[in-house]
């Protein structure tokens, strides 16, 4: 193979393996990430889901860490029978699992207050 061929067989090659990296750092999930889906849910007063059935999901902030973890890792086993927890869950490191119930377990969480009632 012509030298000049394989110098620009290589530099395609770093352009695509410096293309691979980038995109994979953009798509890299943040404990913040996390915090933010858990705040999707968690984090709206009084907020209700449909499925499988309605009621009021609970709030995370202050509650204890010991819980937080020990539900996210029977959610995570299966344990805890939720479809959308155990899918959220599934993919959490225990180092995920601390951050996330160290960031709840805190006295510092504010979540936002619930709607005054009307008189």
């Amino acid at each position: 193979m012509h030298p000049t061929r394989i110098l620009a067989l290589a530099a395609g090659v770093g352009i695509a393996a410096c293309a691979l990296a980038s995109q994979a750092a953009d798509n890299k999930v943040t404990v913040e990430n996390r915090l933010a889906q858990c705040q999707g849910c968690h984090g709206i007063p009084n907020w209700k889901t449909a499925f499988p059935e309605v009621y009021r999901v609970p709030k995370l902030g202050g509650q204890k860490r010991e819980y937080i973890v020990a539900a996210l890792k029977e959610y995570k086993s299966g344990e805890r029978d939720f479809a959308t927890m155990r899918a959220i869950a599934a993919d959490l490191s225990d180092a995920d699992i601390e951050q996330i119930a160290k960031y709840y377990g805190s006295d510092a969480v504010s979540t936002a207050a619930a709607p005054a009632e009307s008189k």
